[in-house]
Order: C-alpha cells, then sequence, then structure tokens
C-alpha cells in the first residue's frame, strides 16, 4: 500500500502492481486498470478511463520519494510514501533523518581519489564531496544536507580506514 500526494494536498491511497504495458489494482479502494508505454526518454502514454494522457518525468528524487511529472503540459509535484513511512510517522521518527549531520567519515576503507570542495565553501544537498576509491571502484561520497564546510582533513592520495573523518560542516 502507498500513500501519494499531489501538489502537497490530494492523498490517494493506492495498490498498484505493473503488468505488461500497463497498470492495475486500485486508488482510494476503486478498481484501476491502465495502459502505459515509454514514448521517449522518460517519456510516457498513458490510456486511463478512455481518456489519453501524455506525461513526462521531470525529476526524481529517491532519497525523498518525491518526484516531478508533467502531464499534457502541466507540472505536478508527487510524493510517495509506503507503509514503513507511515508507521515511522505514527511513532514520531519521521524527522530523524532529518538530523543536521556535522561530519563525513569515510564508509569503507579506501583511498582518497579527490576533494571536489574547500574549507567555507557553501553545499547543497545532494553535491558531491569527495571521490573515494574502494576496491577497485570509484564512489562519490555526497553532502547530506545544505551547509557550509568548516574543515577539510582528507588528504588527496592519502589512504583512509572506515569511520575515518573526511570533512567536517
Amino acid at each position: 500500500m502507498y500513500k501519494i500526494s499531489v501538489n502537497g494536498q490530494k492523498a490517494l491511497k493506492t495498490e498498484l502492481k505493473s503488468k505488461n504495458n500497463g497498470l492495475s489494482g486500485t486508488i482510494n479502494n476503486n478498481p484501476v486498470d491502465a495502459s502505459i508505454i515509454q514514448t521517449g526518454n522518460g517519456e510516457y502514454h498513458l490510456i486511463y478511463n478512455n481518456q489519453s494522457f501524455n506525461f513526462s518525468v521531470v525529476k526524481v528524487d529517491f532519497a525523498e520519494k518525491k518526484l516531478t511529472i508533467k502531464v499534457n503540459g502541466k507540472k505536478f509535484n508527487v510524493e510517495v510514501k509506503d507503509k514503513y513511512d507511515e508507521l515511522l510517522h505514527n511513532l514520531g521518527m519521521d524527522n530523524i533523518a532529518s538530523k543536521k549531520v556535522n561530519d563525513i567519515k569515510a564508509p569503507m576503507p579506501g583511498m582518497v581519489l579527490n576533494i571536489l570542495v574547500g574549507e567555507g565553501q557553501e553545499v547543497k544537498k545532494g553535491d558531491s564531496l569527495l571521490v573515494l576509491e574502494a576496491m577497485k571502484m570509484e564512489n562519490i561520497l555526497k553532502s547530506p544536507s545544505d551547509g557550509i564546510i568548516r574543515k577539510v582533513i582528507a588528504t588527496k592520495g592519502v589512504a583512509v580506514e572506515k569511520n575515518q573523518l573526511l570533512i567536517q560542516f
């Protein structure tokens, strides 16, 4: 079960499953049977209740479970919550993940390949901060929130251990 809000207002309870070129299930306990085909990169054609809609996915934020879509030229902001999000909300724990992060630590042992920020630099949530090579793969560490870089502890070309402090906000 998913709860979908559109433009911060409509709350729809859905139980949808994908099927060959479509969706079936319920929205607010009403049966739904729709046909969807992809017409391009991020662009789709939907037939629902004998009506035709062209829509495109403009922006997706998987971490926040939000997306922006454009349906027949009109933009909609969509937020999706599952049963676990609802449970955390009911327990009063839905804002725990939003607490301010003051430190970026190495998630694994590796080599600092590149430092993409400097002290005093303002960063936004999702901005790339540092490139860490681990197990022959390059991992880009991103900012978990908006903030200003207070201190860069990591040094380019130096190996780090798991949980070693790299950047302070």
